[in-house]
């Protein structure tokens, strides 16, 4: 994301104008705009023109709009952020109040004006604007017939390529077509390889299949790369990371994300941090039950007296229509910080943020045991039973 200009006066009201230069940048986008917000960016309107004799010619023309949001579609196939609202500003061609959808897309430069900038959305512009943040781990999930190959940002899973193809079944004296078809599969999986990985920025590529699928596949990938004098491969062999999962679905990646080998390998990537940090508040939450709370009730009475060291808040939280609510867990967040906690926000479009959601959105790893909160939630469950 490049940020062209910036003006947030100390109120927080204010602007920010920036170009999305990648697909990612999308969903920084997509987290940013909340319904209320204005947003200015050049669109294409239809508009009817009449001639003195009563005919009527249509015509599109590009023309600069200024909306306040009421609704925001967000489109991850295609990376397009829709957003429809009313017209709020003087315009030749469109009347005031009437609607319009706006297209945000890669490399169109957008203005959005927020009547409150809090914490969480400028640290969002800064995250968004730093160049190093990058896919640096690839995934490919994989079964006979079917694999996924997957980029692991800092805030989502993409899924740039799934190879479904059908391999015939082994049979007596028949063995060359199944030998056929699995040669078929693994090559259109290496082009998928080569075609969505970037060796320059990827430190780790991550094979995983149940069974030996992944070393037929690692072994056929090299004897070709050797044959076919495929550079790319060979200079980059040792980033591949050979794992186990149950299957070639994309799910299977929240077990392999925690496995100790695939950590080690991932130790100095950004998406890492979520992962075992998530990992840490399942562990406590099972040894020192008195030290992990989730909810939002625990977690702020956690907070107030000053006992939480790591808080895991989902950014689903900071996109709610209730600007209370948000309101709310922006001040969970400062307030923590504010006391030397660390904060990890999760991505909804992460697997570990999926996790988190299961567990409300919002939770906390303690600095010390805290077993009066057990009490309270025992008193809540309970005054919810009556």
């Amino acid at each position: 994301m490049k940020l062209v200009h910036k003006n947030v006066d100390k109120d927080g009201e204010g602007s920010v104008t920036l170009v999305p230069e990648e697909s990612e940048d999308m969903w920084h986008a997509y987290n940013l705009i909340s319904e209320g917000d204005s947003v200015r960016a050049s669109t294409i309107r239809k508009v009817q023109n009449e001639s003195s004799t009563g005919s009527s010619t249509s015509s599109r023309i590009r023309t600069t709009l200024t909306i306040r949001v009421e609704n925001i579609d967000f489109d991850t196939q295609a990376c397009v952020l829709r957003l429809k609202g009313r017209n709020i500003e003087e315009n030749q061609y469109v009347k005031m109040g009437a609607y319009h959808t706006l297209d945000l897309e890669v490399n169109r430069k957008f203005t959005l004006i927020k009547p409150e900038w809090d914490s969480i959305s400028l640290e969002r512009v800064d995250v968004a604007c730093d160049p190093t943040q990058n896919a640096d781990v690839a995934a490919v999930i994989m079964q006979e017939g079917l694999a996924h190959v997957c980029l692991i940002t800092a805030s989502m899973t993409l899924v740039r390529a799934k190879i479904d193809q059908v391999i015939p079944r082994k049979r007596k004296g028949n063995v060359k077509q199944h030998e056929k078809g699995l040669a078929r599969f693994y090559d259109s999986l290496m082009q998928a390889i080569l075609r969505h990985v970037n060796f320059d920025i990827v430190k780790c590529v991550l094979i995983a299949s149940p069974g030996f699928v992944r070393d037929q596949f690692f072994e056929y990938m090299f004897q070709e790369a050797v044959k076919n004098d495929i550079k790319l491969l060979i200079e980059n062999k040792s980033k591949f990371l050979l794992v186990h999962s149950s299957s070639g679905f994309k799910h299977s990646l929240k077990e392999i994300l925690v496995e100790p080998s695939v950590m080690a390998k991932m130790a100095d990537t950004k998406a890492l941090g979520e992962v075992k940090a998530l990992e840490t508040f399942y562990s406590t939450l099972q040894t020192e039950p008195a030290k992990a709370f989730y909810g939002i009730k625990q977690v702020e009475l956690a907070c107030e007296g000053q006992a939480i060291e790591t808080l895991l808040v989902s950014d689903n939280l900071f996109r709610c229509n209730d600007v209370q609510q948000r309101k709310r867990y922006v001040a969970l967040v400062d307030s923590v910080r504010e006391f030397g906690g660390d904060v990890k926000i999760f991505s909804s479009m992460h697997v570990s943020g999926e996790q988190l959601m299961q567990l409300t959105g919002v939770a906390a790893i303690l600095r010390f045991p805290m077993p009066d909160l057990e009490d309270e939630e025992a008193e809540s469950d309970s005054g919810s039973e009556n």
